[in-house]
């Protein structure tokens, strides 16, 4: 397991518990990270004690359950409860990982503790602000750029070029991989991260489009891209099970590849 620190600054006291009724059974202790900075001098831990016979399986269950019946005031983000938005994104037992996905049975720990994903501001108890993460992908202009005109139907790929997208399309930009980076942590606003690298090569590797060498020029800085030392916490925390590690290890080889064509550089 990666175990990962908390936000920045971060060291909760101890908050409320909140006891399970009296005869309750196949009880949950969960510790819960809360802190709201236009009021609070500093987070803490919350800790819930619940019975699982009444909620569903997973984390998200959980925290709906606890804020519907004991604590209204907790804040937490969350939308389709399938694995698909990203939304409950948040770091679970030490892991980064999606609340609607995680069960709470598959947990380790006797104690749960749940808290905002690392080192990103806080907005509220488990939501961060992740304004730098969506500017940074969208610096790498995600969408097809191409040097001829709209196709009257659909742009042809064959079946290998369209499998080279595999392991790309599918992120869901819940930023559990670059939350997980330490590279990313110390270097947030240079480094674009294993998420937005992701989704660089993701076009750069799409025979459709046409702007690969600029993709590639927009990449070569100290700092972009190089910043990713291999640790490999974002194949780890994945939730679709992706590998941004080696999609930037592919963009460093374009890098140097002998056929790629520079850009000159503006005057």
């Amino acid at each position: 397991m990666v175990q990962l620190t908390l936000p920045k600054g971060s060291k909760p006291a101890k908050g409320k518990v909140h006891k399970a009724p009296k005869g309750a059974k196949n009880v949950k202790t969960y510790k819960v990270y809360r802190y709201d900075p236009e009021v609070d001098a500093g987070p803490r831990w919350d800790v819930f004690e619940v019975s699982a016979d009444d909620h569903g399986p997973m984390l998200l269950d959980a925290l709906i359950h606890i804020k519907n019946t004991i604590d209204p005031t907790l804040t937490f983000r969350r939308s389709c409860r399938e694995g698909i938005c990203g939304s409950c994104s948040m770091n679970i037992d030490g892991r980064n990982t999606l609340a609607c996905t995680k069960g709470w049975d598959d947990c380790a720990s006797s104690t749960i503790a749940i808290a905002p994903l690392p080192h990103q501001p806080v907005v509220k108890d488990l939501v961060t602000d992740l304004s730098l993460f969506y500017a940074q992908y969208d610096s790498i202009q995600p969408y097809l750029q191409s040097d001829t005109p709209d196709p009257e139907k659909e742009r042809l790929q064959s079946p290998a070029d369209r499998e080279k997208l595999d392991g790309l399309y599918e992120c869901i930009l819940c930023a559990c991989c670059s939350t997980s980076c330490p590279s990313y942590w110390w270097n947030q606003t240079e480094y674009l991260g294993p998420a937005a690298l992701l989704q660089a090569y993701r076009w750069i590797a799409d025979s459709r489009d046409d702007a690969t060498d600029k993709r590639l020029d927009d990449l070569e800085d100290p700092f972009k891209l190089y910043r990713c030392h291999t640790i490999m916490n974002c194949a780890q925390v994945c939730p679709k099970g992706l590998n941004p590690a080696k999609a930037i290890a592919e963009t460093k080889k374009l890098m140097v590849s002998p056929s790629r064509k520079k850009t000159p550089a503006a005057a």
